[in-house]
């Protein structure tokens, strides 16, 4: 049986347009066999650059589909240096995209895909409008702060990678809801979308395993010691499907060391190495 394509969902401006590059370079070389569809949610790239990314795609076998978001849309919403227009747009996605589709996997250009996304895009979403991981198995005193901050009994979810049922979603995301919320929670608000997807979604969100959808390297060793050893290197390059680089310290940065460094820097070989030389 053939199996379906998969749409992809991205969000970002013209500074993240290499590191997209690098996640997509990831992507096509571990899931050599699946094929995707991105769709590209933005404001103010340039002509020139969009068609470069289309080139770049089209050479990856990845169909892209830049969507520019209309600015009247956020006539009224709340915007600032904190709240730029554009943490919006993951939030409204479900009503930003053709209605057509009924779902959508999202996910953080700061990422490597290192094994196949099929089983999370055949997931059952057991009547849950999105999907999600949480970190808070590896720092449960800010779960548990963020919990109390939002008036939240459910995990704290990273919005990095988030699956969405937009028939689902469709029923429940009101741009004006949104914007209401961020009017009159704007002090309480750390990570602002996040905080967003978690207090008006969390309860519609279904949890899937971190380890394997959301792991984030700066805690390699929280990981390894709450599975008692069991996630170790070995294991989570033969089972994690998305390294996800949160935080400010990016690994496409010169002076970045960890001990996934080098693998990002492999992937940023392999993406750049032809058009560089050329």
């Amino acid at each position: 049986m053939q199996k379906d394509k998969i749409n992809l969902l991205v969000t970002f401006d013209q500074n993240y347009i290499r590191p997209f590059e690098v996640m997509i370079k990831s992507l096509v070389t571990t899931n050599a066999n699946e094929t995707f569809h991105v769709w590209l949610l933005h404001s103010e790239i340039p002509i020139e650059k969009l068609q470069a990314l289309h080139e770049f795609c089209s050479e990856q076998r990845v169909t892209l589909t830049p969507i520019k978001v209309d600015r009247a849309i956020f006539e009224h919403a709340p915007i600032s240096k904190q709240y730029p227009q554009e943490m919006y747009y993951r939030l409204l996605a479900p009503l930003l995209l053709p209605e057509s589709m009924d779902k959508v996997l999202y996910i953080d250009p700061d990422i490597l895909v290192i094994n196949s996304v099929r089983p999370l895009w055949d997931i059952d979403l057991q009547d849950h409008a999105f999907a999600a991981a949480s970190h808070s198995g590896v720092f449960d005193l800010m779960s548990d702060v963020n919990r109390v901050r939002l008036g939240q009994e459910h995990d704290y979810y990273n919005s990095g990678v988030i699956l969405m049922d937009l028939r689902k979603a469709r029923e429940l995301v009101c741009a004006q809801d949104i914007f209401d919320y961020v009017a009159e929670h704007a002090a309480e608000l750390l990570l602002p979308d996040q905080d967003v997807f978690n207090a008006l979604y969390g309860d519609d969100t279904l949890q899937i395993d971190d380890t394997i959808w959301n792991f984030d390297p700066r805690y390699f060793s929280a990981y390894r010691l709450r599975s008692n050893g069991q996630c170790d290197m070995d294991w989570l390059m033969q089972n994690t499907v998305f390294l996800h680089f949160c935080g400010k310290r990016k690994p496409w940065k010169p002076s970045y060391s960890s001990r996934f460094a080098a693998l990002y820097k492999h992937y940023m070989n392999l993406t750049f190495r032809s058009s560089d030389n050329e």
